[in-house]
C-alpha cells in the first residue's frame, strides 16, 4: 500500500530534517516544477489529479486554484490553514510535526502555480511544538535556497512566515481566518468577492488545508494518474483517517480513499472496547450527522449518499455505554462558546440548545423539548444563517434526534440521564443568565 503522505515518518516521531528529507526525494517535485513547468501545467495537473480539498469541503484543489484571475493585482498570498480545531480532528498535526518540508514544498509549489508573492502558515496557537518545527523548518528551506529571491535560479520569488492564531474555531471558515490574519476580529466575510479575487489585504488568495498542500510533491513527481489509482473509489488519492472514543487502539492512519468505516474501526482501531458496543459515528468530526452503519465506504459521495458529510475524514465514536443526549451536549457546549457572535441566529440560537440539553441531563426536561430543538436544528439550517457554522453545528443534533429520539425521550420522561450519577456543574438551569443582570428566562421565552 502506498503512502505518500506518510511514508517517511520516523517511527520515533521526530520531524525530518531537510537532509533527511532530500534524501528520501524531498524537494524534486520542486525542482522538477521550476526547470520546466509552467504555472499552467501545474494547475492542469493537479485538475487532472482530482485532488479534493481535505480540509472538510472537499472542494476540487485546482479547480479552486483556477479562479484566480491571471491579469489580477500583486501581491499574491497563498495560506495554509493549520488551525486544526475541529472536535475530534488530529491529522494535520501528524503532518506538522513529523514532515514539515513536504508541506512547504507543497505549498511553494501550489504558490508558482498561482503566481503567489508571498505565503502564511496559519497555526493554531495550541500547537506549539508544530510552531517550533515550521519555523526551523522554513529557515533550513531559505538557507537552502528553497524560498527567498530567485528560488533555485528559476527567477521565482516567494515569502514564507508562520502566523499563530489566538484560537478561534471559526478560523476554519476562511474569510473569518483572512480577517484574523489582517489583525481584525475573526468573523466571516460576505462572499462574493471571493477571497481568489479578493482575499488577504483585498488581493487574490487562495486558502488550502496541510493535508491538501501535501499532497502537491507526490502529485507532480509520480502524476495524476497514478494519484487517482490510489484510491478505491472515483474520489481520488490517499487520506489521513483518523478514531477516537472507546476503541482499542484510537490513532489515525493514511488509507486509500474509500476505506470502509467498518474496516477503519473494527481493523485498524481495534474494534471497541470490551464490554462497548458500537452506537453510531461521526465521520468527520464534531460538525457532521452520525452514521450508524458501519459498511459506508469513507470518501465524500458515499458517506453524503449515507447522510452525513466525510469532512476531516476523523471519526468520532459513541458507544452504547455513553448517554447521546450528553455527548451532543458537550458538542453544542463547545459551539457556543466558538460562535463569532456576527449573527443572531448563531449567537443566540447554540447557547439555548446547550441549555435545554443540559436541562435534560439535570432532570429539568420537559414535555416539548424536542420539538423545540428541532426547531432550532432547522432554523439554524443552512440558508438561515451568515456563514456555515451554525448548520455544522446543527448536524450532529438533528442526526441524534433521528436516530437516539428514544434516549431523549427517557431523559424528560424518567427526569436524570440514565447514564450519569451527578448533574452537569455548568450551566444547570433551564435559563440563560444574563451577565450583571442575573434574570433567568425560560428557553421557551425567546420563541
Amino acid at each position: 500500500m502506498e503512502k505518500p503522505l506518510t511514508q517517511h515518518i520516523r517511527a520515533d516521531g521526530k520531524p525530518l530534517s531537510l537532509n533527511e528529507y532530500e534524501r528520501v526525494g524531498g524537494y524534486s517535485a520542486l525542482r522538477k516544477v521550476l526547470s520546466g513547468m509552467t504555472p499552467g501545467d501545474v494547475l492542469n495537473v493537479v485538475k487532472d489529479s482530482n485532488l479534493r480539498g481535505r480540509g472538510g469541503a472537499g472542494f476540487p484543489t485546482g479547480l479552486k486554484w483556477s479562479f484566480v484571475p491571471q491579469d489580477g493585482p500583486r501581491p499574491r498570498y497563498l495560506i495554509c490553514n493549520a488551525d486544526e480545531m475541529e472536535p475530534g480532528t488530529f491529522k494535520d498535526r501528524l503532518l506538522l510535526e513529523c514532515t514539515p518540508h513536504q508541506l512547504i514544498e507543497g505549498m511553494i509549489i501550489a504558490a508558482f502555480a498561482i503566481g503567489a508573492d508571498v505565503s502564511y502558515v496559519f497555526l493554531r496557537w495550541a500547537y506549539r511544538e508544530a510552531a517550533r518545527i515550521i519555523n526551523v523548518a522554513i529557515h533550513e528551506a531559505q538557507e537552502a535556497g528553497y524560498l527567498g529571491r530567485n528560488i533555485l535560479g528559476s527567477g521565482y520569488d516567494l515569502a514564507m512566515h508562520l502566523h499563530t492564531g489566538a484560537g478561534r474555531y471559526i478560523c476554519g471558515e476562511e474569510t473569518a481566518l483572512l480577517n484574523s490574519l489582517e489583525g481584525k476580529r475573526a468573523i466571516p466575510r460576505a462572499k462574493p468577492p471571493f477571497p481568489q479575487v479578493s482575499g488577504l489585504f483585498g488581493k487574490p488568495t487562495i486558502v488550502n488545508n496541510v493535508e491538501t498542500l501535501c499532497c502537491i510533491p507526490p502529485i507532480i513527481t509520480h502524476g495524476a494518474e497514478w494519484f487517482r489509482k490510489l484510491s478505491l473509489t472515483s474520489d481520488a488519492g490517499t487520506k489521513i483517517y483518523g478514531v477516537s472514543g472507546k476503541v482499542k487502539k484510537p490513532g489515525a492512519w493514511e488509507l486509500p480513499m474509500g476505506v470502509s468505516l467498518r474496516e477503519l474501526i473494527e481493523e485498524y482501531a481495534g474494534g471497541m472496547l470490551d464490554g462497548h458496543k458500537f452506537r453510531g459515528a461521526l465521520p468527520g468530526g464534531a460538525s457532521t450527522d452520525f452514521l450508524v452503519e458501519l459498511d459506508v465506504k469513507m470518501d465524500y459521495s458515499s458517506v453524503a449518499a449515507a447522510g452525513s458529510r466525510l469532512g476531516t475524514g476523523t471519526v468520532v465514536v459513541l458507544d452504547d455505554r455513553t448517554c447521546p443526549v450528553g455527548f451532543v451536549r458537550n458538542l453544542e457546549q463547545f459551539f457556543a462558546q466558538e460562535s463569532c457572535g456576527f449573527c443572531t441566529p448563531c449567537r443566540e440560537g447554540i447557547p439555548w440548545i446547550r441549555n435545554i440539553l443540559t436541562a435534560m441531563e439535570n432532570g429539568e426536561g420537559m414535555p416539548g423539548d424536542i420539538d423545540l430543538l428541532e426547531r432550532h436544528a432547522r432554523g439554524l439550517g443552512p440558508g438561515h444563517t451568515f456563514c456555515a457554522f451554525a448548520p455544522g453545528a446543527m448536524e450532529p443534533l438533528q442526526s441524534a434526534l433521528r436516530f437516539f429520539r428514544d434516549d431523549f425521550i427517557r431523559h424528560i420522561e424518567e427526569h436524570t440521564c440514565p447514564w450519569r450519577e451527578h448533574p452537569v456543574n455548568d450551566h444547570n438551569s433551564r435559563g440563560f443568565v444574563v451577565p450583571h443582570l442575573q434574570t433567568n428566562y425560560h428557553a421557551a421565552d425567546t420563541h
